[in-house]
């Protein structure tokens, strides 16, 4: 038993969380692990994803501590658990977790502890938006914190000050103290989970002021410190802070992938309410793509979850054309706001009113586009970041085209697209010299009009924004020319699923039940699309088209989601059949779709697979070298509409 101990803990020492986990339970079963090594177990559960066998062996290990009369500890372990149920929106667990510290350590001198009850309190009044009793309790943290030499306390306290005063309107101060926590984060002083919290933190905060700038370097210190740890994703929600960034920084596929792993994640964990935020992510990326369908998929997803989706849907209706819906409901997310508001508000304000310029715009409503003009530069003015001000510049610079006054206008948008460049927002630049074009033509100068409007359309062609794209091949009249542009040849190894006689369940099951059904379907395929690094194009009836950069991942992808199936039908008795093909080729990417004669192939060879089948072509598994998996002797399949047979082989995914 000793021997066995001392080798989790040399895996936890070098955070490989599920070995750690593996040998801590294998222990456990063969007679049982004192409190402190429950405590290991707990937290080994935790970075390995297991929330729920983390919370059982702290319970445990509370238990022993309690009976053992070990106040201190017992505390101690309380406090995680109350931090695991808060976490999981379990408010009345972590409350009564969280008392329960309190009442043991009551008897007890001042401690670490004593701090991090302090910190929760702090945090508590934060979200309540009691900011002034926050930033109090967070100094009452600090002192104890400091007092008894706990860094968790200390540096988590400083954060949650900053962030109270960046909400209070005191922007630099409490940006000072987030830069000084995420540095000592960085450090590797800290514990792993409080380090976590603090990088979500800092990037939550810096993206509520606009400062994206400072968000884009605590993410990218974060990401390295993540790896340097082991800590993946740390369940989600520093994920759809990265997702934003990536997808603000034109890196769509990564930040929809990003995303998509987060809602695995979150909902992993029980942080439904999060899973809203990761699904607005896909949805804002999907729009942007024009891929309209999917953005209402998404938003209707995050809508479902709590989040409000705006400024998507509102923006989702005007793409759509539906000006009246789209004017109702922007205008109905900035009610649940206040102009006069703290400074969250108002940065929430100012994310809104330019979605609702461009839905009055559009309408040619400048009674309302004029005072939100106004509003978004008194939030420019007053936040001072680029974000803003550049975001200020474009919407003033279109209302004053918009009251043809193209010589003002100019000289504004040609500022704002320079300004978003320089934030490193290729998009709103990109939509901003579109704008300047347009102003430019009008004030007379066709020829710098068409020279900007080239640029724009390079820049949506790399982006892969189809909808802007199409806006400006019809400035310039040259639509064909643009369409060959905007495609290019790309290789990839397409996959498509599809579930097997679906018809005939849904007669077996219902209309309800089959609903249900599809939903856990999508979800888990989603989940190892995530997993594996693929690329969701579009839904296909009752599947999955899917595109990987790397062959193995597709494979890998495609094993995954057999064994979920199969793991699920053992559990639970039943899951639907789904049938995978796989093909790697050449195709035309345009915008967030592919097309060809490899698409062409992927998909026959899909619906040439059997039940539960996986069929891979040789192209396939000739990028692929080296394969894990058994493999059928090969054999030539004649597809339809494709004039040589095939080769392709069947994997042994079991």
């Amino acid at each position: 038993m000793v021997e066995t101990l001392e080798l989790g803990r040399d895996a936890m020492s070098r955070h490989a969380w599920a070995e750690a986990m593996d040998v801590f339970v294998a222990a456990d079963n063969d007679g049982g692990l004192a409190a402190g090594d429950l405590e290991q177990l707990g937290t080994a559960a935790w970075w390995s994803g297991q929330p729920d066998q983390a919370t059982e062996a702290l319970e445990r290990a509370f238990t022993a501590y309690a009976d053992a009369g070990q106040s201190s500890d017992a505390a101690r372990v309380a406090l995680v658990l109350a931090y695991q149920g808060f976490r999981r929106q379990a408010q009345s667990v972590g409350g009564g977790w969280l008392a329960r510290a309190a009442r043991l350590l009551e008897s007890e001198p001042d401690s670490p502890s004593h701090a991090r009850i302090a910190v929760f309190h702090t945090l508590g009044a934060l979200m309540a938006g009691q900011l002034a009793q926050g930033i109090e309790l967070a100094d009452r943290a600090l002192e104890l914190a400091q007092k008894h030499h706990d860094p968790d306390a200390n540096y988590l306290a400083m954060s949650f000050k900053g962030m109270g005063l960046v909400f209070a309107g005191d922007l630099e101060s409490g940006l000072a103290l987030i830069d000084e926590a995420a540095a000592a984060a960085a450090s590797g002083q800290l514990e792993l989970r409080t380090a976590s919290d603090i990088y979500c933190n800092t990037m939550a905060a810096c993206r509520t002021v606009g400062d994206l700038k400072r968000a884009s370097q605590w993410a990218d210190e974060g990401e390295r410190w993540m790896r340097r740890q082991a800590v993946g994703g740390y369940p989600g929600i520093c994920r759809v802070h990265r997702a934003e960034l990536k997808r603000l920084h034109g890196r769509w596929s990564e930040a929809e992938q990003e995303a998509r792993q987060a809602c695995v994640e979150l909902e992993r964990f029980g942080l439904l309410d999060a899973v809203g935020f990761a699904q607005y992510e896909v949805g804002e990326v999907r729009l942007r793509m024009g891929d309209l369908d999917a953005a209402g998929e998404a938003f209707d997803r995050a809508y479902e979850y709590g989040h409000d989706a705006q400024p998507g849907i509102a923006l989702l209706h005007l793409a759509r054309g539906e000006i009246d819906e789209a004017k109702r409901s922007v205008e109905r997310a900035l009610a649940a706001t206040t102009s006069g508001g703290g400074a969250a508000d108002r940065a929430t304000r100012a994310r809104l009113l330019p979605a609702q310029i461009d839905i009055a715009l559009a309408a040619g409503d400048l009674e309302t586009a004029g005072p939100a003009v106004d509003e978004l530069e008194s939030i420019a003015t007053d936040f001072h970041r680029p974000v803003f001000e550049a975001g200020a510049l474009t919407a003033r610079g279109e209302l004053f085209l918009s009251e043809d006054r193209p010589a003002d206008a100019s000289p504004l948008l040609g500022r704002s697209w320079r300004m978003w460049q320089d934030t490193e927002l290729p998009y709103e630049s990109a939509r901003a010299r579109l704008r300047y074009a347009e102003a430019e033509a009008a004030a007379g100068d066709p020829e710098g009009a068409r020279r900007d409007l080239r640029a724009a359309r390079s820049a949506f062609e790399r982006l892969g924004a189809r909808l802007d794209l199409a806006r400006v091949d019809a400035l310039l009249g040259e639509a064909s020319e643009s369409a060959a542009h905007a495609t290019r040849r790309v290789t990839r190894t397409f996959m498509f699923t599809d579930i097997v006689t679906s018809t005939d369940l849904v007669g077996l099951i219902g209309d309800d039940a089959w609903g249900d059904l599809l939903k856990w379907h999508d979800r888990e395929l989603r989940s190892a699309f995530a997993n594996h690094r693929g690329e969701e194009v579009k839904r296909t009836g009752d599947g999955f088209f899917v595109a990987f950069e790397r062959a193995a991942d597709g494979l890998e992808c495609a094993v995954d989601i057999q064994r979920r199936l199969a793991r699920h039908r053992q559990d639970h008795g039943f899951a639907p059949m789904v049938r995978i093909g796989l093909h790697t080729a050449e195709g035309s990417r345009e915008g967030g779709d592919y097309q060809g004669r490899g698409v062409h192939v992927a998909a026959r060879i899909g619906a040439a697979a059997t039940t539960a089948e996986i069929l891979v072509s040789s192209a396939a598994l000739a990028e692929m070298g080296s394969v894990r998996f058994k493999l059928s002797d090969p054999r030539q399949l004649a597809l339809k509409g494709v004039e040589e047979p095939v080769e392709v082989r069947s994997v042994d995914w079991r």
